[in-house]
């Protein structure tokens, strides 16, 4: 998750921010008291919360994975990626070959400290701090066209972000923005989407109002499958399409049910251009 307030240098600790509160999800100490009370508030509304958390990071762990190995990609752009954790894109990719390179975007000045500490020995890989929706500011920027040539396939990650950002029906709206990312990478690229979405109308105003009213507006909204489904228009997926996260080749068969969300899923998928 990340939030899609203008990018600034100082930490607001007093208001709770979506890539801490993922951290606290996912077990991590890098958050505060009001991330965490923030936490709570959402976990009441949809208990299964944490279990969404680490299903959607598995997906993005097995899709980096799936796109470096079988798919011989090289180059990542890692949209809203929040605060590092355990095996992250690069470290994944960077397994399966060492010549990966990855971009990460994101606007939480806490995210731009830590990854640049993280990042400092890897000459692979480099964090850029920028609202995900400034599409020409990310990809013309020095450190990009250091890392990533555009004339050879490029895998956007857009994974669950887009739900941080409001619908505008301008060229700020999330399918607006998955339309220029995706005419500015070459033949053969992929972009990896996914969001938080629900069946349940009582879930998804209570989660999106309480987001709202605690990061001050800057959260956009949970969203149904068909919403998400209109993202991939004139895409053609990947086996096997658009589905929860956790059905999307997952390494054992079946999923458990323990490891499903009940209240809410991540859903999306793989599309090549």
């Amino acid at each position: 998750m990340a939030s899609e307030a203008k990018p600034s240098h100082a930490i607001d600790v007093h208001t709770p921010s979506v890539a801490r509160m993922y951290d606290w999800l996912l077990g991590g100490v890098e958050n505060y008291a009001s991330d965490r009370r923030a936490c709570q508030d959402l976990l009441k509304i949809a208990p299964s919360t944490q279990v969404l958390a680490r299903n959607n990071r598995a997906f993005l762990q097995r899709v980096v994975r799936v796109l470096a190995r079988d798919y011989g990609v090289e180059q990542f752009i890692d949209h809203g990626s929040g605060l590092p954790t355990q095996d992250n894109v690069h470290q994944i990719a960077q397994r399966i070959n060492p010549g990966c390179r990855v971009v990460y975007v994101d606007n939480d000045p806490i995210v731009l400290a830590h990854g640049r500490t993280t990042l400092q020995e890897n000459q692979n890989t480099a964090i850029i701090q920028a609202d995900m929706r400034d599409t020409d500011s990310i990809l013309d920027h020095e450190e990009t066209r250091r890392l990533i040539d555009f004339k050879r396939p490029v895998a956007a990650l857009f994974v669950s972000v887009l739900h941080c950002l409001p619908d505008t029906r301008d060229e700020r709206d999330p399918a607006a923005v998955i339309r220029r990312v995706a005419s500015r990478l070459g033949p053969g690229s992929f972009m990896v989407i996914c969001q938080l979405v629900s069946d349940d109308a009582g879930v998804r105003d209570g989660v999106t109002r309480l987001m709202d009213d605690c990061t001050g507006g800057t959260w956009g909204r949970v969203r149904e499958p068909d919403e998400v489904r209109a993202y991939f228009n004139g895409m053609r997926t990947l086996e096997p399409g658009l589905v929860d996260v956790i059905d999307w080749r997952p390494d054992h068969r079946p999923p458990l049910p323990e490891q499903r969300a009940t209240d809410w899923v991540e859903w999306g998928g793989v599309a090549r251009l």
